[in-house]
């Protein structure tokens, strides 16, 4: 139950802007999960939440990518590609091959929500992606296959504009 709901968190937080926890018990709620502040509060503190400037809120609650392992992420179940696409149209700045390598630079502190989206929608061509901060290494099976993989990421991405 506690991953489903911490899984819940990180769509919740990576689809809305999230100010307080108030918002975010109430969205958890819509879904489904009854919760207390309490809970919320060390939910946000097992998940290495963060706040940073919003859009539309002053701050929101985003993942604090740096601190958390990959192998220790979690990762986000049952998104539809549309919902990948709006994280990646939000995160992704700039991408460019280098060999086999596709370099992808994010806005800050995105790429490893990025690099976990871009793991489950599995797309053909990607063996596997390393993130920092703000840039991701997809390792790309071929060469030639790197011009694919963008175009691939290029129309996902147009599919929510």
């Amino acid at each position: 139950m506690k991953k489903k709901r911490q899984e819940q968190i990180i769509e919740i937080i990576q689809n809305h802007e999230v100010e307080t926890q108030e918002d975010l018990a109430r969205y958890l709620t819509e879904a489904g999960y009854a919760v207390t502040q309490a809970t919320v509060s060390r939910d946000i503190r097992e998940l290495s939440l963060e706040k940073v400037p919003g859009r539309q809120v002053k701050q929101k609650y985003a993942m604090r990518m740096s601190s958390v392992p990959v192998s220790e992420a979690v990762r986000p179940t049952g998104q539809t590609p549309n919902r990948y696409a709006s994280l990646l149209q939000d995160g992704i700045v700039s991408m460019e091959q280098a060999g086999n390598l596709l370099v992808i630079k994010t806005a800050v502190g995105m790429a490893m929500a990025v690099a976990a989206a871009l793991d489950a929608l599995e797309i053909q061509g990607i063996i596997g992606c390393i993130a920092g901060d703000d840039t991701i290494m997809c390792a790309v099976k071929t060469e030639k296959m790197v011009q694919n993989v963008i175009e691939n990421l290029q129309n996902l991405i147009l599919q929510i504009k």
